[in-house]
């Protein structure tokens, strides 16, 4: 009877970022514990990944590499310091992990001990993400109150306009036919705020077609 062979090690990215703020900051303070944990539990290290960057910037290039091989099942896991080393806020982080459980890929926090290959790591998930949903639903409610709060006192209760560089990305998301849902994610920016301007590039296209039909 042939023996069944060896089931390969999984497959870790590991994720540092330090803040451009603190110019003293060593990405190898989070780096080492992160390798020694990685040896302990068996995983083969595929690359490290390490942004400088603030927690709220956009422009964390290695965070995207990572998330991109991900995407392409190159990793069954990522293991980070602390989450907030990695995710900008709570609701962040929840998107990150839905996103990772849809891949097969598992997500551990050392410092948290946050770690969804065990079934205590995956209770803390769906706890984490239960809270968020609650923090979003409050936020909703505050802001219902105000705006109806600002026209009762007959102040404009309009929102500012997209900055310009978003309104381009959504504009250039939707023309390679991603779904409202998926710019969402991809450009993090608010499904309401992304259906909005896709009905509005929808109306413009539709405004261009009659003038070439006239």
């Amino acid at each position: 009877m042939p023996l069944n062979p060896i089931a390969p090690p999984p497959r870790v990215a590991l994720y540092a970022r330090v803040s451009t703020l603190d110019k003293g900051q060593d990405p190898e303070t989070q780096l080492q514990p992160l390798r020694e944990y990685a040896q302990r539990r068996g995983f083969a290290v595929v690359e490290e990944y390490v942004d400088q960057a603030s927690g709220t910037s956009e422009e964390r290039t290695q965070y995207k590499r990572m998330m991109a091989a991900a995407k392409k099942r190159q990793l069954d896991a990522v293991l980070v310091w602390r989450y907030d080393r990695f995710a900008r806020s709570t609701q962040a982080l929840v998107n990150a992990l839905k996103e990772f459980q849809s891949l097969g890929v598992d997500f551990i926090s050392y410092q948290e001990h946050i770690d969804t290959t065990t079934p205590m790591g995956e209770l803390v998930f769906h706890v984490m993400a239960s809270l968020a949903q609650f923090e979003s639903a409050l936020i909703s409610q505050r802001v219902r109150a105000g705006m109806a709060r600002a026209k009762a006192q007959g102040k404009p209760i309009s929102r500012p306009a997209l900055p310009l560089r978003q309104q381009r990305e959504i504009a250039r998301l939707h023309a390679q036919g991603l779904s409202m849902n998926q710019i969402s994610k991809q450009a993090a920016i608010a499904y309401g705020t992304v259906y909005k301007y896709v009905q509005l590039l929808k109306a413009e296209a539709r405004a261009q077609e009659a003038c070439r039909g006239s």
